[in-house]
């Protein structure tokens, strides 16, 4: 008879987000005439950069005429793409990034959850608490953890992302074989300097280890003496994989674009300890598994680098973040304690006491506004929510006003 893969029975029954919209479905449902503002999900509202559609449809034209058509295109990306993104983001900051290092995906998100499939079943995976749910999930999906009893999996080592941590994940205190670190962080918003980033490094080499590193916010960055890239490390490039995307930077969410760099100097280890090359392993995976991104997409995403995107894009960017902005000072009026918002488009907000989902309710029926519930990103998630700034200003106002009037 045909069986199931029983890891899954370990998985919570609700993911987070379906949790949220199961109970705004209800709360819409009752109250059909309320305008819902919805600053929870991080998806992005405003249109894509004139540049980007513009390459778009050019790329659209191109496959309308027999002499410019494409069919198949490589796996990894084209080199028109590949070649920009490894100049702008990265040999540009003095990382030493060349186009067969990146891989042109569909959403990090995707990248961030397949790539946890090159490694070991029985190796040691060390998440922050809290954490984006994919790089939790997926591992339980492949079998590394125990079974879900108090607010954790069993056989994961957790790092702690507190208060009294500056919401850095606490360094394990066992050994360890893979470690996920996302700055700028989702959910916290935390952002992480070049000392303590270079510490991470020095202990994935000291351990053997390996970092998924996760910059898909890095485009919110406005402070200078921040790092972009785990690459501007030195050493990085032997110990982590970077996942980066357009979702946010472009407004991609709906086009899928993102990317994953896997140096050629990156190595993992079989069981006899000998070394393999990770970047032809995730060729492998990627070629199997993957046709590609569609070649109007990647011109729309090429389209990001030039000029003009570069400036339409940081508009759009700075457009969210004033946003954050906005948020941050409402709730310092509020006197709520908080985090982010500065140099990425998430505001960690302490709920003051309150369990966090009953604030999440209390925001839903008294105010309209939807926010995210800690817990939903860990133990240590509880006695805050995430407040996004992903919505149009006109309603993020809107919200913040009636915020004031639900909590104040």
């Amino acid at each position: 008879m045909i069986r199931i893969n029983e890891n899954y029975r370990k998985l919570q029954s609700s993911y987070l987000f379906s949790e949220i919209a199961k109970r705004v479905a209800a709360f819409q449902e009752a109250n059909p005439d309320m305008d819902i503002i919805k600053l929870g999900i991080g998806d992005v509202t405003r249109p894509l950069p004139e540049a980007c559609i513009q390459a778009f449809h050019a790329g659209v034209d191109e496959l309308a005429a027999g002499p410019s058509f494409k069919g198949y295109g490589p796996e990894q990306g084209y080199p028109f793409l590949r070649e920009t993104i490894a100049a702008h983001d990265f040999q540009a900051r003095n990382a030493d990034i060349d186009p067969g290092e990146i891989f042109v995906s569909d959403g990090s998100k995707c990248d961030t959850a397949n790539i946890q499939e090159l490694f070991a079943t029985d190796i040691k995976v060390a998440i922050p608490d809290p954490v984006y749910p994919v790089y939790l999930d997926t591992n339980v999906m492949a079998g590394r953890t125990g079974v879900y009893k108090d607010g954790r999996y069993g056989g994961v080592v957790y790092m702690p992302s507190m208060a009294d941590n500056g919401f850095l994940p606490a360094f394990p205190e066992e050994p360890v074989d893979l470690i996920y670190l996302c700055f700028p962080n989702n959910p916290t918003g935390a952002t992480i300097g070049r000392d303590a980033l270079s510490q991470w490094v020095a202990f994935a080499r000291d351990n053997k280890a390996l970092i998924l590193f996760d910059a898909a916010y890095e485009s919110f960055i406005r402070d200078d003496a921040l790092p972009h890239s785990i690459y501007e490390i030195e050493g990085a490039k032997e110990v982590a994989v970077e996942f980066r995307s357009f979702s946010k930077t472009a407004g991609f969410t709906g086009t899928r674009c993102a990317y994953t760099v896997v140096p050629k100097v990156c190595r993992a280890y079989d069981s006899d300890g000998a070394a393999h090359d990770l970047n032809a392993l995730w060729n492998r995976r990627h070629t199997t598994k993957f046709n590609g991104v569609s070649y109007p997409v990647q011109k729309a995403a090429a389209a990001v680098y030039s000029p003009e995107g570069q400036a339409q894009t940081k508009a759009l960017v700075d457009y969210y973040l004033k946003n954050a902005a906005l948020i941050r000072e409402r709730i310092t009026n509020l006197g709520y304690d908080h985090i982010g918002g500065e140099n990425s488009p998430y505001i960690w907000v302490n709920t003051g006491g309150r369990n966090a989902w009953d604030f999440f309710d209390l925001l839903l029926h008294q105010a309209g506004v939807v926010c995210t519930p800690g817990p939903g990103f860990g133990r240590c998630g509880e006695g805050y929510v995430r407040i996004s700034a992903f919505n149009d200003h006109d309603k993020v106002e809107a919200a913040m006003d009636r915020i004031g009037k639900a909590i104040g």
